[in-house]
């Protein structure tokens, strides 16, 4: 049985779903000249992405995007799978932060000015670590698909009347 979000995770998963899911809609429809200049900036990153044609990683990224935004907007796909996905998608912004020169002060983490479009990206890999330290929850029991793993359970000692519990 699939249950809802928890309520502390509506919001953070709307607003990155929403955010990513607009940003993917955007690009679907970039023309050339934008085309080409997302995959340069990728390409100073990432130059294994050079061997892609610039429209055709446009357009991957632009489904990327709609995909990942649309996991975080759907109910029905757990929390922690969310997070799987956008921990994944915002860790590769990141590395393109960190990557990309002029981004970043010499010598810090500190953003430059151009840097802080891509600064904010370090927000979205925090929800979605976040999302995967989210509780395991619909797995026990009948309700778990064959296979599925469950969450490890705490081995609790017994606890004995009289007896005081001392710290370790």
């Amino acid at each position: 049985m699939r249950t809802a979000p928890e309520l502390r995770d509506i919001a953070p998963r709307l607003a990155t779903g929403a955010f990513i899911l607009n940003t993917g809609l955007t690009k679907r429809r970039a023309d050339q000249a934008t085309a080409e200049a997302l995959h340069g900036m990728a390409c100073t990153a990432y130059p294994f992405l050079a061997k892609l044609p610039p429209e055709r990683f446009t357009r991957l990224l632009a489904a990327a995007e709609i995909t990942v935004g649309s996991a975080l907007l759907a109910p029905f796909v757990p929390t922690r799978l969310a997070g799987v996905a956008l921990t994944g998608f915002a860790g590769g912004l990141v590395g393109l932060y960190l990557r990309t020169p002029g981004m970043r002060e010499p010598g810090s983490l500190r953003p430059t000015r151009n840097g802080i479009p891509l600064a904010k990206d370090t927000w979205m890999l925090g929800i979605g670590l976040s999302f995967l330290a989210a509780p395991c929850r619909g797995l026990r029991g009948s309700g778990r698909p064959r296979g599925a793993m469950r969450c490890p359970r705490r081995k609790r000692r017994p606890h004995r009347l009289g007896h005081h519990h001392r710290p370790r």
